[in-house]
């Protein structure tokens, strides 16, 4: 039966483990299980966070959407990490906003 995709929309490495591991591990599929096991290991932040994270950059400091998730993904941790992300050199973004940024990032991000 072909399945039909009824919405798109980017979602952040922990929304993909948080997804996958509600579906239950027994019933992933090999892809389903390298995701799983990427988004284990990569994620940076957790999945309960995500929701408040991404709001914050988008309605606060004025991110697009899809920077933000990809802001999410990396939680990166420098200005020159952080202005890869952002614009793509459309726009100049101030110094002292991106240190806000990454001062919020820090309080979020997942201890290894």
């Amino acid at each position: 039966m072909a399945r039909k995709a009824l919405q798109e929309r980017t979602v952040t490495v922990p929304q993909v483990k948080e997804a996958l591991e509600s579906i239950g591990e027994e019933r992933l599929d090999q892809f389903q299980r390298r995701s799983l096991d990427y988004a284990t290991k990569f994620a940076k932040l957790d999945a309960s966070a995500v929701d408040t994270v991404l709001t914050k950059l988008v309605e606060d400091f004025d991110v697009d959407q899809d920077e933000a998730v990809q802001i999410v993904n990396a939680m990166p941790e420098s200005i020159q990490e952080l202005r890869v992300f952002l614009a793509g050199g459309r726009k100049i973004i101030e110094t002292s906003k991106l240190e806000k940024i990454l001062v919020f990032l820090k309080k979020y991000r997942k201890s290894e």
